[in-house]
């Protein structure tokens, strides 16, 4: 609800939030909790406990953005709705990034444990924020105006930000100053929070209905499976690791950790969507909603090849080119860069790309372009190499992005698009925690089983991570969808 006409800084007010949680995001996530963990407990676990943070963190990041976005929809407040969040989230947030820094003088389980609750923290505080911010461009802004509104958030979300953290945080991280990264990270949260208490939000005018506990406790259920499928198949590699721990033969661990890695993520995909809808739907998404289960499947096997990826390229760069701990991170982020910076290039003309050739196969060939690119940056020998690996997989993701959501907006069941809509939310929140948890053991197997090949883990599970861009290509043959009808 707005009390005047829209300004031109309305557009700079509504968005620029975006700017501070997605520079937050690119700081922590592919570079301070990795080299913290690898501080914490070694490079022969880093990979296992690597995951332990990321499935924790996810999924309480995933249930505070739903839990938080009901409650502001209720707010009261004389600030607005979502101001009060977007507030009280940022301080809290940046009070726990302050205790992250501090983790860094502990050691050993000590410093990892607190490191998980603390991080864990920043990302409930982070997502609290995050669910009224996204609320306020279909809160503030006339329909027609919402595609300008929602390209200048493109803009603060994806280029600009990872712009920022190659050029100004990760400087700081590579040469050991910790503080100095987490410090302008930290200064970009503030301002942008500043700037957006300046959006023009008026206070409820009538009593909000009742809240309905239901949708919340079907999610709290939904990511209780899910958490527990992906612990399960994490138990399996770990187990299969312990019996092939004997075994002399590097070439045969290899296939048989490489398949098993596959395999387990594979399975976790596949039964963790199909075991949440069954929990939320029952019996009705075999009638007439298994072509959007598929579509669901298939995103979330993109989304965890490419957020995995990204997650993992710190201790990949230390693995295959020889980098040692903070050096990393530099060049980490300016591959993130050159992913977000193609992945926003593609996007622009995959609207166009859809309606020409259609959004199935536009999704499919981008599953084949990112295998494209990683295969390139596995083999590559010098950082020109793997950053023109991300590149193909920035561009390949820029197109997912726009295709995919094409074809699952056609694929809805009619009159149901909100609940199913709301269940593919598990592609984006389970995404991290798929590859990150089970990929772990498998790299760290390979530090401790074969020595004499430093980082052999961390490029399996990089191919992994690339058969899941093919995964997402074959679980879209079940689905028969032509191209999406030209606009008027």
């Amino acid at each position: 609800m707005i009390s005047r006409n829209l300004r031109w800084y309305d557009y700079l007010t509504i968005n620029i939030y975006y700017l501070g949680l997605t520079s937050l995001t690119q700081t922590m996530a592919p570079v301070v909790i990795p080299l913290l963990v690898q501080q914490f407990v070694g490079e022969a676990r880093q990979g296992r406990y690597f995951g332990i943070v990321r499935l924790g963190a996810l999924m309480a990041a995933l249930l505070s953005q739903s839990l938080m976005g009901m409650l502001s929809d209720r707010c009261p407040s004389r600030w607005g709705r979502r101001r009060p969040f977007i507030l009280w989230g940022t301080l809290v947030c940046l009070l726990m990034v302050l205790g992250i820094g501090l983790t860094a003088s502990l050691e050993g389980m000590t410093g990892f444990w607190a490191l998980f609750v603390v991080y864990a923290g920043q990302q409930i505080a982070a997502n609290a924020a995050q669910s009224a911010e996204q609320s306020l461009i279909p809160d503030l802004t006339p329909p027609e105006k919402r595609g300008i509104f929602s390209g200048v958030k493109a803009f603060f979300e994806i280029p600009l930000p990872v712009l920022l953290a190659s050029l100004t945080i990760a400087p700081f991280i590579a040469r050991g100053n910790l503080w100095g990264g987490l410090g302008v990270m930290s200064f970009i949260l503030l301002v942008t929070m500043l700037v957006t208490l300046l959006t023009p939000e008026v206070p409820l005018t009538v009593a909000p209905p009742p809240l309905d506990w239901r949708p919340f406790l079907r999610l709290l259920l939904m990511t209780g499976a899910f958490t527990l499928i992906i612990l399960l198949m994490g138990e399996v590699v770990k187990w299969t690791g312990r019996l092939l721990s004997g075994v002399t033969s590097v070439g045969a661990q290899l296939v048989v950790m490489g398949s098993l890695g596959f395999v387990t993520m594979a399975v976790t995909i596949v039964a963790g969507v199909a075991g949440c809808f069954a929990l939320s739907l029952g019996k009705s998404w075999r009638h007439h909603g298994t072509a959007f289960v598929w579509w669901v499947i298939s995103r979330l096997a993109f989304l965890s090849g490419v957020t995995n990826l990204g997650g993992s390229v710190l201790y990949f760069l230390q693995a295959r080119l020889g980098f040692t701990r903070e050096t990393a991170a530099e060049p980490a982020s300016r591959m993130m860069l050159w992913i977000g910076l193609c992945l926003l290039l593609s996007a622009l003309p995959a609207g166009w790309l859809t309606t020409r050739f259609g959004a199935r196969r536009l999704v499919m060939g981008s599953g084949l372009v990112a295998m494209v690119g990683t295969v390139v940056t596995l083999f590559a020998t010098n950082l020109t190499l793997v950053y023109v690996g991300g590149c193909l997989i920035g561009l390949a993701t820029g197109v997912f992005y726009t295709a995919s959501w094409a074809l699952g907006t056609a694929l809805l069941p009619p009159g149901e698009a909100g609940r199913y809509l709301g269940l593919s939310n598990l592609a984006g929140a389970g995404a991290g925690a798929v590859g990150a948890y089970i990929g772990g053991p498998v790299a760290d197997f390979f530090t401790v089983n074969a020595p004499a090949v430093p980082g052999l883990g961390y490029v399996l599970i990089f191919a992994i991570y690339g058969m899941l861009f093919v995964l997402s290509v074959a679980t879209l043959f079940p689905v028969k969808s032509g191209p999406v009808p030209p606009a008027d």
